[in-house]
């Protein structure tokens, strides 16, 4: 276990092979979140959008999913009419 001290602002220092383990680099975003009683430090993408690309691969399209659902309701109100 490491362990590491908090500065008068509240400030720590995350070990080397941590930040290094993770892809930390200076300047890059943390997402700090309580957890119960802990503290989680999430690394985020420094590019959100193109850490996202890909990641809907192979689910179907919810357009596609409503359209089908929208025509399925207009062919029921037309057997009813």
């Amino acid at each position: 276990m490491q362990t590491a001290r908090t500065s008068s602002k509240g400030q720590i220092v995350i070990p080397k092979h941590i930040r290094d383990k993770v892809g930390l680099k200076p300047g890059s975003l943390v997402e700090v979140k309580l957890a119960n009683e802990h503290i989680e430090l999430i690394p985020l993408p420094e590019d959100p959008i193109k850490a996202l690309r890909g990641s809907l691969k192979g689910r179907k399209s919810l357009a596609s999913q409503l359209i089908k659902e929208h025509r399925r309701e207009v062919r029921q109100d037309a057997k009813r009419h």
